[in-house]
């Protein structure tokens, strides 16, 4: 069974550091780093950068939580990848029924369109910062993403978003060039606060929303099965997952300090991740404002090819089609039809003058958070199967985590849902 005090024995795989364990915990890495960092797209720039703009550092409390939650939740559908061999929307399917099925990837499908916009979104905005128009940069972008998808192999990708990941760096230069007071910055993490209108709790909901995004569980456990890892090396993948997990709430975090420190403390109002990547440059130098803005292409060029690609996975696993960046069109034709097609749309819609991009970007993550719940849900019942994980089951530390996510989630969006039809009243309420 496993507990919360695994956490604190990340280690254990390698407490006999030899060439052996090195070597194999090399060849496992990089599902749980880069589901975890692609992350850090588009929609979830935007969201930190929003937060930290309009909020400070009295929103960085939320970072400590959101970080635990995220391990757990992604260490779970890690393990049932390596322990059953199947993906999450296979497990689902198999244990729930197909018409459950279906209706899980509709919901998801439209959650995931939201995202993979937004990340052309990210493109065109990033690069208009250096000069270059949407009308040049989103096709270009949208032809190399489809190339690296359907002409690459799975070890050829992955090598891809990993050196990917590592450009993530540009935040915490950016923060650290803002001269933050480090201080303050301290304390606010560890300080909860909290606000009843309903502005502050779609803040909440979005930053989970975007930090533990629905997709992230069905492209995780995707990754980890066709990468072929089994339970006997799941040592080796836990700690991937975690360290993936921590590298993204770190990147995520220096990001809002950045914003906070600057855009906040000026007391300026943005609408855009671009516009925090502008509004650096005379508050902080144009050394930050490049950094943040070519980290906002990189980020929005590395999620580009995942949403679609997790898409396509969790559907055809779902309807129990042929899936796989291994395969070619001839032997999984509806998984690379569905990529196609998505890259296709969500470019093509950025490229419609006067898109409401701020808003797709910022509201599919709202969406996120609100879809969680129910995806949790599953993976909570499928973790405990017996039948199906053995020995592997969640221990009681991981199911109240796990379950205090589901309903905290919940708890959030119904009280977000009630202010926004009857504003002012869950202020009145609390104050009562």
């Amino acid at each position: 069974m496993f507990t919360g005090i695994q956490l604190f024995k990340l280690l254990k795989p390698l407490k006999k550091v030899n060439s052996r364990n090195i070597f194999l915990f090399l060849a496992i890495l990089g599902p749980g780093i880069i589901t975890a960092n692609v992350d850090n797209d588009a929609g979830g720039i935007t969201t930190y950068s929003l937060a930290a703009a309009n909020y400070g550092y009295s929103i960085l409390w939320m970072m400590i939580p959101t970080t635990i939650a995220l391990v757990v939740v992604q260490e779970m559908c890690a393990r049932m990848g390596a322990v059953t061999g199947k993906g999450l929307s296979d497990l689902i399917r198999e244990s729930f029924g197909v018409k459950v099925t279906f209706y899980v990837m509709i919901a998801l499908l439209l959650t995931n369109m939201g995202n993979s916009i937004s990340e052309f979104a990210g493109i065109a905005a990033s690069l208009e910062i250096f000069g270059i128009s949407k009308y040049v940069s989103v096709p270009l972008a949208a032809l190399v993403v489809w190339l690296l998808i359907v002409k690459g192999s799975y070890k050829t990708v992955e090598k891809v978003f990993l050196v990917a990941c590592l450009v993530y760096i540009a935040y915490p230069i950016a923060a650290f060039m803002a001269g933050p007071n480090w201080n303050i910055v301290l304390k606010a993490t560890v300080t909860p606060s909290f606000k009843s209108d309903s502005a502050y709790l779609m803040t909440l909901i979005g930053i989970v929303g975007t930090t533990i995004a629905p997709w992230m569980q069905f492209y995780q456990q995707s990754a980890v099965v066709e990468k072929g890892i089994t339970a006997e090396q799941y040592n080796f993948t836990r700690l991937d997952v975690i360290f993936g997990c921590i590298m993204a709430i770190v990147v995520a975090f220096f990001m809002m300090v950045a914003c906070a420190a600057s855009i906040h403390l000026h007391g300026l109002k943005i609408e855009t991740a671009a516009d925090a990547a502008l509004a650096l440059k005379p508050l902080v130098g144009q050394h930050a404002s490049a950094l943040f803005a070519f980290g906002l292409f990189n980020a929005s060029l590395f999620a580009a090819c995942i949403l679609p690609l997790s898409t396509a996975y969790y559907i055809c696993e779902g309807m129990g089609w042929e899936s796989g960046v291994d395969k070619d069109f001839e032997q999984a034709p509806q998984f690379f039809w569905l990529f196609t097609i998505i890259i296709i749309i969500s470019a093509g819609l950025i490229l419609i003058p006067n898109a409401p991009l701020m808003m797709i970007m910022f509201i599919s993550q709202v969406v996120n958070g609100a879809v969680l719940p129910f995806v949790l849900l599953f993976m909570i019942k499928l973790i405990n199967d017996k039948n199906l994980m053995g020995t592997y089951t969640n221990g009681p530390t991981f199911n109240i985590i796990a379950w205090l996510t589901v309903v905290i989630m919940i708890v959030l969006t119904v009280i977000m849902t009630i202010d926004m039809a009857f504003p002012g009243l869950t202020k009145r309420l609390m104050t009562f």
